[in-house]
């Protein structure tokens, strides 16, 4: 954990024991969970499900309260503005052809957050090696990079329940890391 005081980063000594390869964090817009995506195998696709920690930053010190499957390689985390969903785009082995657990498409893992229970709900397919996911500002929508059609998945947020729209759009070159501000 790091404090953040009068313009300085400071290590506080406190750590969380995710699991292996923590990669990315969001925090809920109320600032009370925070989510981890942990991918595993060194940072990519193993066969192996991996994990998204949930962490608890309403009590002190913050923990480490639940661990959620969401599938091979997890990458990309978004949360809603809403605070209730959470996405975490899933690699699956779709940049990895020859392994033996090498999938054509990734997915996005759509997490239902209730309170401090977080809950996956759906897993979407999409394009190769999803990295970048990201929740427009009205939360109306999920966009989700895929780094080998080089391409933005389009799906509809209806409450907790998410769509792929079928649209897509390509970009010039990779969407390995947007991220989408209010």
């Amino acid at each position: 954990m790091l404090d953040i005081a009068d313009g300085k980063v400071s290590y506080n000594k406190l750590d969380l024991p995710t699991a292996w390869w923590p990669y990315n964090i969001v925090v809920t817009p109320d600032g009370k969970l925070a989510l981890v995506n942990e991918t595993g195998g060194g940072g990519s696709s193993d066969g192996n499900v991996d994990t998204t920690s949930v962490i608890d930053l309403s009590v002190n010190p913050p923990r480490i309260i639940d661990h959620v499957v969401v599938g091979d390689g997890p990458e990309g985390l978004a949360i809603s503005p809403k605070g209730n969903l959470a996405v975490a785009a899933i690699l699956r082995g779709s940049n990895m052809k020859k392994a033996f657990f090498a999938e054509k498409t990734g997915s996005l893992s759509i997490l239902k957050i209730d309170d401090k229970k977080v809950t996956k709900t759906q897993d979407i397919e999409i394009g190769g090696l999803p990295e970048a996911v990201l929740f427009t500002p009205d939360g109306k929508y999920i966009l989700a990079g895929s780094f080998l059609t080089q391409d933005f998945s389009i799906l509809k947020v209806d409450g907790t329940k998410v769509t792929d729209t079928g649209k897509r759009f390509k970009l010039p070159g990779h969407p390995a890391s947007a991220r989408m501000g209010p």
